[in-house]
């Protein structure tokens, strides 16, 4: 009978598919490209009332002003013996530059050639369209689910300002969660990512006519540009970097993706002194199976063991500022890794759901992008990624998703969510 009603469901999702358009549609009518940021409010409050008329207990609060997280809180029949379920997805989307040459209004989508055009489409409002979809038929069909279901719509993903860490704070968890981000249907982990600062200061500052006595043997001035000290540690990064791509690995990715970006330089304050101070902001690339705090620390003591080779350094020692709240604010973001156990309950019927609803095998992989999956994943929850869209469509001029992709996503994510919140817990 179960199977029955599901099937009933998912055929709906065909007979209906007009509906789900028009609903991606509203989103990516919504403008919310961070950066800017700050520009979520009126998107939410749509999210926020589309929920609540499904039965959802709201709460909406602010992150950052006009940037709200949304979740949405349906209480189970029986949610003391069956599986809770997190439904994830961040409601900002990739920036638009002024010079991009799109075919149409990057915010008055449009369908053409089976393609939803417009930002947002892949990266990831097709992914929130499609779930909130599956809700309203699970809604309209009377269907009372035995698990907790919960719908987490967040801010700040595309600039590292982690709404889903703040769900995490916040108390909300599950048994399961599914990140419904970019991923072509596929089920992933992923590694993770760190931006960090690394300052090499002078405690004096000198004119740009001492450098002879600095650089003269007899000059017996100890003193240093911090600018070609700092090449001295960048040359230090590169060296791990290498040493990385040699003896570590990971299933899924290709070899050195491991990797250590010197991204941005700054330093020296004018022609007429030697520069006292020179920062260099890196971004790392880690593996699912490491964390941020193993990376800081195999970093730290590289370069400590690289300054302590320099007379100079071994005095004046770098410093390091690692990750951020924000790339608007503080110029520096976290995304944790979060590893996939493909015996886990939950991939199992996520991939078994693929299968039975599209006639595939389920391809279980890790992303060569990240997301907020890692916070939930960091939280204790046991996480996967699955949405529809692919990478090469995220961030990109002319941003598309088929529409047979969201339509074969929304029948997968509708019969996943029915089976997971009727799973009695084990």
């Amino acid at each position: 009978m179960a199977a029955d009603h599901i099937q009933q469901l998912v055929e709906q999702v065909d007979s209906r598919k007009d509906e789900l358009i028009e609903l991606l549609k509203r989103l990516i009518e919504y403008k919310t490209p961070a950066p800017p940021a700050r520009n979520t409010k009126e998107a939410q409050q749509f999210v926020a009332d589309f929920l609540s008329e499904k039965g959802f207990t709201i709460d909406m609060w602010d992150v950052y002003p006009n940037d709200p997280n949304v979740v949405g809180v349906r209480i189970g029949t029986a949610s003391d013996r069956f599986n809770s379920l997190i439904i994830n997805g961040h409601i900002d989307v990739a920036e638009v530059s002024e010079d991009e040459e799109w075919e149409v209004h990057p915010f008055y989508p449009v369908v053409k050639d089976g393609n939803i055009i417009g930002r947002g489409a892949a990266d990831m409002k097709g992914g929130l369209a499609g779930a909130l979809f599956a809700i309203q038929l699970i809604h309209e069909a009377g269907i009372e689910l035995p698990g907790n279901l919960t719908f987490q719509s967040v801010i700040g993903e595309e600039v590292g300002e982690a709404g889903t860490l703040e769900c995490c704070k916040r108390g909300y968890t599950a048994d399961f969660a599914v990140v419904v981000d970019t991923s072509d249907l596929h089920i992933q982990g992923q590694g993770g990512v760190i931006t960090g600062w690394i300052t090499v200061k002078s405690p004096q500052t000198f004119h740009d006519a001492t450098r002879r006595q600095m650089i003269h043997a007899g000059g017996k001035l100890f003193g240093a540009s911090a600018i070609e000290k700092m090449t001295n540690i960048i040359q230090g990064l590169q060296e791990l970097e290498r040493h990385w791509a040699v003896t570590k690995c990971y299933p899924g990715f290709m070899p050195g993706t491991n990797t250590i970006n010197p991204a941005v330089i700054e330093g020296g304050r004018h022609a007429a002194f030697i520069a006292d101070e020179c920062r260099l902001w890196i971004t790392v690339h880690y593996y699912p199976n490491e964390t941020y705090e193993q990376i800081i620390n195999e970093i730290e003591t590289h370069i400590q063991n690289v300054a302590n080779a320099d007379p100079w350094l071994r005095e004046n020692p770098p410093t390091f500022e690692w990750g951020g709240k924000s790339m608007i604010v503080d110029r520096g973001e976290i995304f944790p890794s979060l590893e996939v156990d493909p015996d886990h309950l939950g991939v199992k019927q996520l991939a078994s759901a693929h299968q039975a609803i599209l006639n595939d095998q389920a391809i279980v992989d890790v992303s060569p992008s990240v997301t907020d999956g890692g916070w939930l994943g960091e939280a204790g929850i046991p996480t996967a990624i699955y949405g529809p869209g692919n990478l090469q469509n995220a961030h990109a001029i002319n941003e598309k998703l088929p529409i047979e992709q969201l339509i074969s996503y929304t029948k997968v994510i509708l019969a996943f969510i029915y089976d997971w919140c009727h799973t009695e817990r084990a």
